[in-house]
């Protein structure tokens, strides 16, 4: 694991935003898998005016690596919605390069991705809890690719889903789909991106404790390329 404190948030969104722009720049197809949320949001407002309209990115090929439906509605669910409205739309993203996950194609997520030549870069969030992308604690095993996962999976899933959803019952699905551990641990580069002291808790955990179901993330720092970012409030417990 190579551990990055940048001073604050800005230079973090500035660190990332190089590491994406790195696995980018390339002559052949690069399959890239990018995370939603409030995280990310200063990476994506620097990318957009470098890879809009740009020819040169048309060998880029996005992931979302996972996805929670709307009850009652079609279309895109809450993490396409977000990365549209985060990055895809304002980047002007062609909808032919963007390979969506979601409850009607998840059981073949991983046969597809890898028939597509497999995920060169993942960039990811941390949970305050230790989860990343839906492998939140006690929903998913380290050894499970693209996994569904039901509200009666933790006590807690059913009020988690009504967040995701804007706190409307109405619109609260029963599962969501997420790639799973084992899926991430085989793409080839694995970024991820903690600020706040809100993170401070995890990034010690990452840093300095043990590898335990308990606290999913804990997975990524036995994989062979993974690169942890964060500001020096999310450091502060190092």
């Amino acid at each position: 694991m190579k551990l990055i404190v940048t001073k604050d948030l800005q230079e973090m969104n500035e660190v990332a935003a190089q590491h994406l722009l790195g696995a980018m720049h390339t002559q052949y197809r690069t399959n890239i898998a990018i995370t939603a949320g409030s995280t990310p949001k200063g990476v994506y407002e620097l990318m957009i005016p470098l890879v809009k309209d740009k020819e040169y990115f048309d060998n880029v090929h996005y992931y979302n690596f996972d996805e929670i439906p709307f009850k009652g509605e079609t279309g895109y669910g809450v993490t396409m919605q977000n990365l549209n409205k985060l990055y895809f739309d304002p980047a002007n993203i062609k909808r032919e390069k963007i390979h969506v996950l979601d409850w009607t194609n998840y059981e073949t997520q991983d046969q597809r991705i890898a028939a597509d030549g497999g995920l060169d870069f993942v960039l990811l969030g941390v949970g305050a809890d230790g989860h990343f992308c839906g492998n939140l604690p006690g929903t998913t095993k380290f050894g499970d690719l693209t996994s569904r996962v039901a509200e009666d999976a933790t006590p807690d899933m059913v009020q988690v889903l009504l967040n995701e959803v804007g706190g409307v019952e109405e619109k609260r699905p029963d599962f969501y789909v997420t790639m799973g551990p084992k899926s991430i641990m085989q793409i080839k580069k694995l970024v991820m991106i903690a600020n706040g002291t809100a993170k401070a808790e995890i990034v010690k955990k990452l840093v300095e404790g043990i590898v335990t179901e308990e606290v999913p993330s804990t997975l990524l720092t036995t994989h062979p390329d993974f690169t942890l970012i964060v500001d020096e409030e999310a450091a502060s417990l190092l």
